[in-house]
């Protein structure tokens, strides 16, 4: 299952992008209460957007964003049937993607 949601809703000739990420978001500098060490740093550091399979945003991101990021995009068109598609990299080299139908 993905960790990626994704909704989207036709406004006036523009398609309204949401997008929740399930992810820890660590920074490295929080303190694990049990044991007293810090957490290792774990955050998503590159987030891609593509319409039709063209890439329509790429967000560089760091380790100060908040947990299970949310995110909203406005694209300029889009029709009913079109793919959105959303993927993220993070500093431990894991990778996740989903694909969305606008309908």
């Amino acid at each position: 299952m993905s960790s990626i949601k994704i909704r989207t809703k036709r406004l006036d000739g523009k398609t309204q992008i949401r997008t929740l990420i399930s992810h820890p978001m660590e920074h490295g500098r929080n303190k694990d209460k049990a044991t007293n060490k810090l957490i290792p740093a774990h955050f998503i550091q590159v987030l891609t957007v593509k319409h039709n399979g063209k890439i329509i945003a790429t967000c560089d991101m760091g380790a100060g964003i908040s947990k299970d990021p949310y995110f909203a995009f406005l694209l300029k068109g889009g029709e009913p049937g079109d793919e959105i598609a959303i993927d993220w990299t993070d500093n431990l080299s894991n990778k996740d993607s989903e694909k969305h139908t606008i309908s």
